[in-house]
């Protein structure tokens, strides 16, 4: 039964490395070259460790038995010169180590990057910032850089032990026999490392993620948290985040660094027996004492790397880790996905239909129930009703953010899971109530709806927007910088360039997703303006808060707890006693009056 099990584990990292080495070859074959030479280069630096207790034998039998020092003049030379060797060939292995670990590492985030961005919305949704950084980014960091440096170190740590190996077997096999047998029993132990580090490893994901989410969360609420006093709660949260690190560290450490310690009572007992047993070799006759220092020598150099062994050989597996989690990633295949053989978006339909639509975030849990409408083109369909009751949802299954749980969203009959993505995401554009600015500049920002726009397209697009007057007033004008998230702009500064981004796109769809409601009195004028100016030519989708913006949708659809209750024109719903959006027109024109 142990030797089955002994085969078993055997069998089972051989896979792994197996497994791992074909996952990252296609990073590693075109450079594959410098990637071997940065690993082998490590044999001939671990190799001469062996040079300085081999030399030290006719060193000794020369220079303190026969007390001759002209025939081991070249002895220290010879070291100082292999020295010197060692420590370039060391430099060189640092820079191709570097070169090559920085190559693979960029190459395999920019397919990483490249995957993330082909998930659907539900998947951000989902999961804390932290956790995607962590997953995207630094598992890549720990499969690369962290796998050859560890595997160069362990090359080198192998070499130097067997290169000191030989030292022993030269001086004397006796002695060496023993000391083998004790640097078995030091080496057993490794076996059972994988096992016991899996659970540990992915809570150990877990809590650094949640570190780097608590940045995140603190950089971007940093208002909130000045305005509401809340620096002492968010310390206090922290500082158990911090606390759990440590345990999740310390589990870490009881799981595998007992292997350092262990090694170094089995090691120390190997020194022990070999001075024991040496001392009576030499006074028996068996070996000179040049042959025994040199095999103290070789002994005691041979501490440190059979001892780095452990831990080094924890840092691979580790990386071994991290690069499933890596391919995990990979393999992860989003909800929202693309048909075999996608039609093409049919930029001059004539009808939007939702058909029998229900969806749900949740299984079990329906956010929406048999939603059925027709837009034609041209038209504009104004989506209101209480908080939550299901309107953003309808709104974000068009450019499919998510799919339909069931039923169908049909442009001209044709669902639009049947149409590439690319191309039906390319004829809608969006404003939502809180626009996305990436940093750089204004110009940069609207330039996003169609890079290849020309000056005059820009000009226009700023003008439609009313953001003239904005970029009049800068000193940079368009090419002003607006900081991450455009956090030197106002509020209807960004909705304003978020509009300028939607005209540059000219999409035959328009979703404006209370585009106003954020705003004061003034500014929301503005922006209302534009925003007329956007919808002209347009199928336009606004869902809206104040509903005294959409009396000329051509149909109004209230919303409650995902069902559509009413549909009509403003006047037409008006006229409905007691009926849903005359409830909510009346309570706001209240509302106003009394403001």
């Amino acid at each position: 039964m142990t030797r089955l099990k002994d085969s078993l584990k055997k069998h089972l990292l051989r896979n792994m490395f197996v497994r791992n080495y074909s996952r990252m070859w296609p990073y590693i074959k075109p450079i594959w070259f410098r990637a071997l030479l940065s690993v082998l280069i490590a044999i001939p630096i671990g190799s001469m460790d062996a040079l300085i207790a081999l030399s030290l034998k006719p060193y000794m039998d020369l220079v303190m038995v026969e007390k001759s020092l002209t025939a081991s003049w070249y002895i220290p030379v010879v070291i100082v010169l292999f020295t010197c060797i060692q420590g370039g060939l060391t430099y060189v292995a640092e820079y191709l180590n570097t070169w090559v670990g920085t190559k693979i590492t960029n190459r395999l985030k920019y397919d990483l990057y490249a995957k993330m961005l082909t998930y659907d919305t539900d998947y951000f949704t989902r999961n804390a910032s932290g956790d995607v950084i962590f997953s995207f980014n630094n598992n890549a960091d720990m499969a690369c850089s962290g796998l050859l440096n560890n595997l160069k170190s362990f090359v080198q740590k192998t070499f130097s032990s067997l290169s000191l190996i030989g030292v022993l077997f030269y001086n004397s096999w006796q002695l060496a026999l023993v000391c083998s047998f004790v640097l078995f029993g030091a080496l057993l132990p490794m076996t059972t490392l994988r096992k016991k580090m899996q659970g540990v490893f992915n809570k150990s994901i877990a809590a650094d993620s949640a570190v780097l989410t608590t940045y995140n969360e603190t950089y971007a609420g940093n208002r909130t948290i000045t305005a509401y006093n809340l620096a002492e709660l968010q310390k206090s949260k922290f500082k158990t985040i911090l606390h759990n690190v440590l345990m999740i560290r310390l589990k870490m450490l009881q799981k595998t660094r007992w292997l350092t310690p262990v090694m170094h009572i089995i090691l120390s007992t190997g020194i022990g027996l070999s001075i024991w047993f040496g001392s009576h070799l030499v006074l028996s006759g068996s070996i000179t004492s040049g042959s025994f220092v040199s095999f103290l020598t070789a002994l005691i150099m041979l501490y440190q790397p059979i001892k780095g062994i452990g831990g080094t050989y924890n840092g691979v597996l580790m990386s071994f880790m991290a690069i499933e989690n890596v391919f995990n990633m990979f393999n992860t295949v989003p909800k929202v996905q693309n048909a075999p053989n996608p039609k093409p978006f049919n930029s001059k339909f004539k009808t939007i239909e939702f058909k029998d639509l229900s969806f749900e975030y949740n299984a079990g849990v329906p956010v929406l129930k048999d939603i059925n409408l027709t837009v034609k083109r041209g038209e504009t369909l104004a989506l209101v009703g209480n908080s939550g009751g299901g309107k953003t949802t309808v709104v974000n299954l068009i450019p499919r953010f998510y799919d339909v749980t069931q039923g169908a969203i049909l442009v001209d009959g044709v669902d639009i899971r049947q149409i590439d993505m690319y191309d039906l995401r390319q004829n809608i554009a969006v404003v939502f109530q809180d626009n996305f600015l990436f940093s750089g500049t204004i110009r940069d920002n609207i330039l996003l709806g169609n890079e290849n726009a020309t000056q005059a397209e820009l000009d226009k697009a700023v003008k439609m927007a009313y953001l003239e007057d904005v970029v009049a007033g800068l000193k940079d004008g368009l090419d002003t910088q607006i900081g991450e998230r455009g956090i030197m702009l106002s509020g209807g500064q960004r909705q304003r360039v978020a509009i300028a981004r939607a005209f540059l796109k000219n999409a035959p769809i328009l979703i404006l997703d209370e585009a106003t409601s954020a705003l004061d009195n003034k500014s929301e004028a503005i922006v209302q303006k534009a925003i007329e100016n956007l919808m002209q030519d347009k199928t336009v989708f606004v869902i809206a808060h104040r509903l005294s913006t959409i009396r000329n949708a051509t149909n109004i659809a209230v919303i409650n707890e995902g069902r559509i209750v009413e549909t009509g024109t403003h006047d037409e719903l008006l006229k409905t006693e007691c009926g849903a959006y005359k409830m909510l027109y009346d309570m706001q024109f209240k509302t106003n009056q009394e403001a």
